[in-house]
Order: structure tokens, then sequence, then C-alpha cells
């Protein structure tokens, strides 16, 4: 038996033609109709009844199936687990070239028996073929290079969270894996340097040793020397002899100082991109130093790049709590029509480390402001905040952040409080920090539209604090005319009902609620329902940049900076970075392993909320 396409004839055996349901994916269902699908004794060959309309665009999907099943035999025996939408699998397999998400909804396969069943099609993981299509010949389908191959941060993140995705098979088998960097070394050099940092999961750790052999033997290192441009050049040869002339896409880390980005995406541009393929590249945050070089850096890079190849990485936005924050609210009818001004009385994020390495040069020039706030926190609030999206494809989402972004206030001085840690053996500042370099931020902001008006969002963040803590608070209002006001005693506040998303100490969701306590009489307590991961999933979580980089690898960008979302978000810090400058405000130090300053005790009062500590 065969299956026609327009011209084109696909035989396989009849027994491999077999409809199955699947999980429900993120993607559009593609619905099985009846009366309509029959057989055509021509030859042996399957006809498809489809109407009048283009053939092409209504069977993209159900040859992607028909690919599937046909390479099923080069399948992986593990079977990573489901996380790619339809229109990246199209992407990597080469069907979309990155086009943009292809649209199924008029797909439809008329099937026998007068039977109506809606399906939904696997995606390529869920098959058992990785996120890029394999190449049985042993040829790279997907090349990774990382550019600063022997800094501390591609030895300590980056190359250990790509052994981790090879080694829970999210990578295909034959992935290339190139360390370019001026040391003058060899392949094995840099398998000795970063072999001691790779590790296998926990949870499952069969085939440890082999699969650790087998990603370093598919690790190449690229002395690039002090000319960027020959180094590029010789990247690029590197890649090609290793591809041998498949069509291959690439990946290029660049894990270097800011100073050295636009020279090295420069030569990247002219010298290492693929023909064959798709090419995307990925910074390391402060994405400029204000909004002037942040625009300048920008325009350079989209005069080398289209705004699809970039993206712009910050490890905390791939904490599980930030990756769960729209599958709460949008999953969930018991939260959001509860979000908004009329039930939410204000929302607080809340960062603090206890600084347990020294800040290094990097932190010095650049400040908790820059360094977090610009790109974490106010991506986190943006998320919070904003409007459902049209579908979960990455760019309807960062339309809806970036309206947020642009509807926020610009900072007043007197809703921000600056800090700075003392040293801890007296009163001198610690010597890594230049003059005012704030090491904490607090500030009430206010996001000017229809949903959140009069609402204040809190952010508390800093360095050297108590503890490590990673939390969002969200604080529902008084209940208009509570006839048990009289039981609560006078403290109202510590009734009010609260939802808390924690990533750190021990992720959980709590909800705050008030319940009598048991026995006789009349008595309430503010009582938490208690979702603790550790105890209901019983799993090891990703590395955030395992997350980040699998999501670059499919294509999927809303935890991604665009070019407008930084442009928003520096709008909305400079007029404090302004005052900064001018040293028009103050920054109070505060001892190391203490709570703050005390200044931002008063800011939540004069907004009238209560400061938590825990």
């Amino acid at each position: 038996m065969s299956v026609s396409f327009s011209s084109t004839s696909l035989p396989f055996s009849e027994s491999s033609f077999a409809f199955q349901r699947h999980p429900r994916l993120c993607s559009n269902p593609l619905t099985v109709a009846s009366n309509n699908f029959h057989s055509v004794t021509c030859g042996g060959r399957l006809a498809l009844n489809v109407g009048g309309t283009s053939l092409c665009r209504r069977f993209r999907g159900f040859k992607l199936w028909v690919l599937e099943r046909l390479n099923f035999q080069f399948q992986s025996p593990k079977q990573p687990k489901n996380r790619i939408r339809i229109e990246n699998n199209l992407e990597n397999s080469g069907l979309s070239n990155e086009k943009g998400p292809v649209s199924d909804s008029s797909s439809i396969l008329h099937a026998p028996d007068g039977m109506v069943t809606s399906m939904e099609y696997p995606s390529l993981l869920q098959t058992g073929l990785s996120a890029t299509p394999m190449d049985v010949s042993g040829k790279p389908s997907l090349c990774i290079s990382v550019i600063g191959a022997t800094g501390e941060l591609a030895k300590s993140k980056i190359f250990p969270a790509l052994f981790a995705l090879y080694y829970s098979g999210f990578l295909p088998e034959n992935v290339g894996i190139f360390g370019y960097s001026r040391k003058d070394i060899t392949d094995e050099d840099l398998r000795s340097i970063i072999a001691s940092t790779l590790t296998c999961r926990v949870d499952h750790q069969e085939n440890c040793a082999d699969k650790l052999d087998a990603f370093l033997r598919r690790t190449y290192h690229i002395n690039g020397g002090c000319d960027n441009k020959y180094g590029m050049s010789m990247l690029n040869a590197r890649m090609e002899q290793i591809e041998g002339g498949s069509k291959t896409n690439r990946i290029f880390y660049l894990s270097v100082p800011q100073e050295a980005v636009l020279d090295v995406t420069a030569c990247l541009s002219s010298s290492a991109q693929t023909q064959k393929g798709w090419n995307r590249i990925i910074f390391e945050k402060p994405f400029g130093f204000d909004a002037l070089s942040s625009y300048r850096m920008t325009q350079y890079l989209l005069s080398n790049f289209e705004e699809k190849q970039i993206y712009r990485i910050d490890h905390l936005l791939g904490r599980n709590l930030i990756e769960n924050l729209t599958v709460l609210r949008f999953s969930n009818l018991v939260f959001e029509p509860l979000w908004s001004r009329t039930y939410i009385d204000n929302l607080q994020v809340i960062l603090s480390e206890d600084l347990t390495k020294h800040l290094g040069r990097y932190f010095s020039g650049y400040g908790i402001i820059r360094d977090i706030v610009h790109s974490h926190i106010l991506q986190t609030i943006a998320l919070l905040a904003m409007e459902p999206p049209v579908s979960l494809d990455g760019e309807d989402i960062r339309n809806e952040k970036v309206k947020v972004l642009r509807s926020i206030r610009k900072l007043e001085p007197k809703d921000v409080i600056l800090g700075q840690y003392r040293a801890s053996g007296g009163a001198k500042v610690d010597t890594c920090l230049n003059g005012l370099t704030p090491t904490y931020f607090a500030a009430a902001l206010y996001i000017d539209n229809a949903r959140w008006d009069g609402v204040p969002f809190f952010i508390k963040t800093g360095l050297g604090l108590i503890k490590h803590q990673m939390e969002i608070r969200i604080q529902f209002r008084n209940v208009p005319g509570n006839v048990y006001r009289e039981c609560m005693g006078h403290n109202m506040d510590r009734a009010v009902n609260e939802l808390i998303l924690r990533d750190v100490p021990d992720e959980a969701i709590l909800v705050r609620v008030n319940n009598k306590v048991p026995g006789l009489g009349l008595q309430l307590d503010s009582s938490e329902l208690n979702l603790l991961y550790k105890d209901k999933y019983n799993m090891e979580v990703p590395d955030s940049y395992e997350q980040l980089l699998l999501d670059v690898i499919d294509g999927d960008n809303h935890l991604f900076m665009r070019s407008d979302e930084l442009e928003a978000a520096w709008n909305i810090l400079t007029p404090i970075l302004n005052e900064i400058d001018k040293e028009n405000i103050s920054v109070e130090l505060y001892e190391m392993g203490g709570r703050g300053p005390v200044g931002a005790y008063y800011l939540w009062a004069k907004h009238g909320v209560r400061w938590v500590e825990d």
C-alpha cells in the first residue's frame, strides 16, 4: 500500500498505518472525521478525500506523521518527556524553514468505520526522535558552539547542562559540541577540563559512563587565537568537516565579557553561520549598561542577525517557578477570575541571596539594578500581570509581556530604597564594590492599565542578606463586610488570603486561608494549604540552564527578552539610574547577613502593606 500526496507516493505496509490515541499536547488537535476516508482500488494506493483546499497546507501535519512513522526504526530506546509543539517539530525538521508556526486548524483526516475520533499528533520527542532530526550516517544534525569554552561559566554551567540534555535524550545522539577559546589546547585537553564537571541524573544513572564517553567523543576544541575573524573561519571549517555536508542547524552560545560581544558577533555572522539550516545565537546578561548602550548594541546585533535568531538568556528565568506562572494563571479557573485589582491588594516579588562567593569585577561595574532587576524581576512582573496570550507561541507571549512593561510607570526616587552591604569585619564597604554600586533594591511599581490600576507591585532583592529566598506573594483584599471580623482580633492584615509561589527554600505552592480551630468555641486561625514539591514529585529538578538551552533548541523564545522588551525595561529604570549617577539618591548601608535597609520597611508601610519576614 502507499499514500499519495499530490503526485508523490510513499509506500508502506498496511500494518504500519494504524491510528492511535495520544496524550493531549499544547499544539492544535487534528480531528479525524468519518465517512469520507475510503480506499480506491487503483494499484493498491490509498487516496485521501480532502476537498478543494490546498493539499500542501492542509496535510503538512499528516506528512510529518508519515515521516515520523517511516523513520521510527531509528528512534532511541529512551522516551524523553513530551515538550515540543507541532510548529517547533516542523521547524526543526526543516519543513517550516523557521517561517513561523504552522496552522493546522484546517487539517482533517477522514477515517473509516463511521467513527468520529479526536486525535493529537505525537511530538518528535514523544515518538523517540530528538528535536533535531537524526542523520543515521553519524553526521550531526545539530551543532552547538560555546564561545569562551574555558571560562568559569562554560565549565560550571553550560557544558554540564548540555551533557544533562544529551544524557536525558533531548539532544540527538550525533550532536556536535564545539568549544572555542584563545587557549592553545587540543580536543583531549578540553575533554579533560570539562569531564570533572559532568554528572548523570541522580534519579536514573543507567549507562552513565557510556553516555559520558559518547558525549566527550563528540566534543571538539578550536583555538581562535587573538583574531576572531580568523578564529571564526577556523570554527566554521571544523564544523563543516564534522558535518560532512549534511543539513545541520547551529547554535552559538556567547560566554564572553560584554566588551567582546560586538566583535565576536560580527565575526561569527560573517564567517561561521551555516547556509544549510538555521542559526541561533545566545547572549548572557547584562544587555547593555544603560538605555543608550543597549540601543546601540541592539541595532548592531540586528544588522547581523534577525530578531528570531537572538536569544538573550537570563538563567533565573529558567527556574520552575517562572515556567509555572502562566500554567497556574491560565489553566486554573480558581485563579484567573481573581487576577485583577478587584480582588488583589498587592503583589510582591522577592529575591534575596546570602552571598556565599565573591561578587567579582562584573557585578562591581553593573550593580543589582542592571544585573537582576532589569531582566529577571521585570520579566517576572510581566508574566504575572500580562493579559492571556492568543496562543502559547513565544511571540504571542512576548507581545503581551511588552504591553505590561510599556504600561509600568517610570520609577520615582520616593518609591525606591537602595542599599549596599557592609563588609563582615567592620563598617567599611566591601572592597569589591565601586562607589555607589547598589547591592539591594526595593521599590513599589504601578501598572497603568485597566486590570492593575492602583495595585502596587513590590520588589525586594538584595545580596548578603540573612537567607537565600526566591518567592512571589499575591495578597488578596479583605472580605467586604466580614461577619467574622470580631473573631479575627485587631490584626486584620494577618487574616488576608494569600497565594505564595516559592522557589527557594523548598519549592512549594502555598495558599493561606482562614479556618476554624477544632474544638469548642469559635476561634479562627490563618492556615496554609501546602503543595511541597519534594514531597509530591520524586524527581531531580533540572538546572535552569538545561531548561533554557532546550527552549533555544526548540525555538521557544517566550522566556527570552525581545528587543522591544529590552527598550521598555530600560525606560522604567533609567530615571533611577540617572539619579544614582547624579548622586541625588542615597544608598543605605546594611550589615552583611542582616535583613537589609530599614528604609524598605517604611516603604511597605507607606503603601499600607505589611512586611512579611517568612
